[in-house]
């Protein structure tokens, strides 16, 4: 593995962790806001790594990804993944700040991710593309803020889809809960459990291109424009 191998996997790995753990912690950091002490109590309000990880989001998915195409022969692939879900007591959200207060929590972990992609965003524009003449830990830096701004786009993009479980979902099932459409809400109700499962699927199909991989490079670019 030659060095930028390594520097482009070791801040991979660190900036998905940032991600991943940021976007946990603040659900439960605004359901906390609204008296919900679920996530505090359980240890989750931390960025002790240890706290969040996932056997199969933080793991086993990145640990696919990357190695699989190495396997294969070709160079390391696109690593992706999440973190273990904060735990937050919604019914005790909702009775403090109504359905409001629900969707601010589902859409928390996803305006932590495009606000610190946005703010990464404009240090790269501020930096230099590195060359051979930089120095290891320039080229090191730089790649970590453009992988840090990949994945923070990607999560927030993909946690937007629809999927039930997802925080987009979930904010489609409290936005029907706030004006009585109890079809999809009694929708997304039932197959909750099941949105994981549709998610691996959808990462293994071409329509990934379509409705994650597209969107992502569309922000990027523009942010970096």
């Amino acid at each position: 593995m030659e060095l930028l191998d390594i520097f482009k996997f070791v801040s991979t790995v660190l900036a998905l962790a940032i991600a991943v753990i940021g976007h946990e912690i603040m659900h439960g950091w605004v359901a906390y806001m609204y008296g919900d002490l679920t996530a505090k109590n359980a240890g989750r309000l931390t960025i002790n790594p240890l706290s969040h990880i996932d056997l199969v989001g933080t793991i086993i998915v990145p640990a696919i990804l990357y190695f699989l195409p190495l396997l294969m022969g070709s160079r390391g692939g696109f690593l992706f993944g999440w973190a273990k879900p904060v735990p937050v007591d919604m019914y005790r959200v909702i009775q403090r700040g109504g359905y409001n207060a629900a969707m601010q929590v589902d859409l928390a972990g996803i305006v932590y991710n495009f606000t610190l992609g946005a703010f990464v965003a404009i240090g790269l524009t501020a930096m230099s593309s590195p060359t051979n003449a930089d120095s290891s830990l320039y080229i090191f830096f730089y790649i970590f803020l453009y992988q840090l701004l990949i994945i923070n786009i990607t999560l927030g993009v993909f946690n937007l889809l629809p999927i039930p479980q997802f925080d987009g979902g979930h904010f489609l099932m409290h936005l029907a809960l706030k004006y009585k459409i109890d079809s999809i809400a009694e929708f997304y109700y039932r197959y909750d459990r099941y949105g994981m499962i549709i998610a691996l699927v959808l990462l293994m199909t071409p329509l990934i291109q379509y409705v994650l991989f597209m969107p992502v490079g569309f922000i990027v670019n523009l942010l970096l424009s």
